[in-house]
């Protein structure tokens, strides 16, 4: 595996398993007040990731064009930032909780 995609490849898996358990929790009473699902979205989420993947090892092996890579690249890219904003942003919230007197 690339060194730069071994990265990323932990974070995939907990994408993945945060989206499976959503799954298994089930939809909101509401999907089209929701909008999209967030499960539905994390496993959006890991699919374009994991295609990256895939796309950037054809590049290697000379199966890709470089502007398939470039964009595959790129798609993962802002996916990747949009799942650390989210995370981010998870964290945060539950930090302040946790600071909240009881």
């Amino acid at each position: 595996m690339i060194p730069a995609v071994a990265l990323v490849s932990p974070v995939v898996s907990a994408l993945s398993s945060a989206a499976s358990s959503l799954s298994a929790a089930g939809t909101p009473a509401s999907p089209a007040a929701a909008g999209m699902d967030f499960s539905k979205m994390l496993s959006e989420a890991v699919d374009s990731i994991k295609g990256a993947e895939s796309t950037a090892v054809a590049g290697i092996q000379g199966k890709a064009t470089t502007q398939q890579v470039v964009d595959a690249v790129m798609n993962a890219q802002t996916t990747f930032q949009t799942a650390l904003s989210l995370r981010d942003k998870a964290v945060s919230a539950y930090q302040e909780l946790s600071r909240m007197a009881i």
